[in-house]
């Protein structure tokens, strides 16, 4: 087995709007149309006693999705089965809430432009699951603009927060500069 290093470089136009923070711009209305989107729906969840409350909004929309005629919406089995499962469970009481404070945390990093990538994959990591529960509607769409911004996490935020944020906390990889100045406190 080898050890040598292999490299594969980035063809410029992916280093262009994936990483370089003059083009920052271009991912500021998508930013913004999707964080806008999470607002609306997680707002309107919000203010309803039938999501905020009880959970029942949720209970519906599961069992929405087991309805066998004229065919099931949730295609998989495996993913009907986690359905069923967190209705057995009564999860719709709690998990409804995750859903509320989930789409508004992904709302508000997005249009603050505060860790892009991360409320990006979340978001679409919500979507995803909307559409395997069998609801399609704009789903799709904003799932694709989430992909987007999750590939352009380094400058989709530039004109935001993360200007700020990501050079502080830094990555998994390489600590920011509040991060290395805590490690110095602590080894002094």
């Amino acid at each position: 087995m080898s050890t040598e290093s292999v490299l594969i470089e980035e063809p410029k136009v992916a280093k262009l709007l994936f990483s370089d923070p003059r083009f920052g711009w271009l991912w500021l209305p998508l930013r913004l149309y999707l964080g806008y989107m999470w607002f609306e729906a997680g707002w309107h969840k919000f203010v309803d006693p039938k999501w905020m409350g009880s959970g029942e909004a949720l209970l519906d929309f599961w069992k929405r999705g087991l309805k066998m005629t004229p065919k099931p919406v949730i295609v998989f089995d495996w993913y009907r089965g986690f359905i069923e499962y967190l209705i057995s469970a009564e999860a719709h009481t709690w998990f409804s809430k995750i859903i509320i404070f989930g789409e508004l945390a992904i709302a508000v990093g997005l249009i603050l432009g505060a860790f892009v990538g991360v409320a990006a994959f979340f978001g679409g990591l919500m979507n995803w699951s909307f559409i395997m529960a069998g609801s399609a509607s704009t789903n799709g769409m904003l799932f694709a603009i989430a992909t987007w911004l999750v590939l352009a996490w380094r400058n989709a935020g530039w004109i935001g927060l993360d200007r700020w944020l990501l050079p502080a906390v830094g990555t998994p990889w390489k600590a920011g500069r509040l991060v290395e100045m805590r490690r110095t406190v602590k080894v002094a």
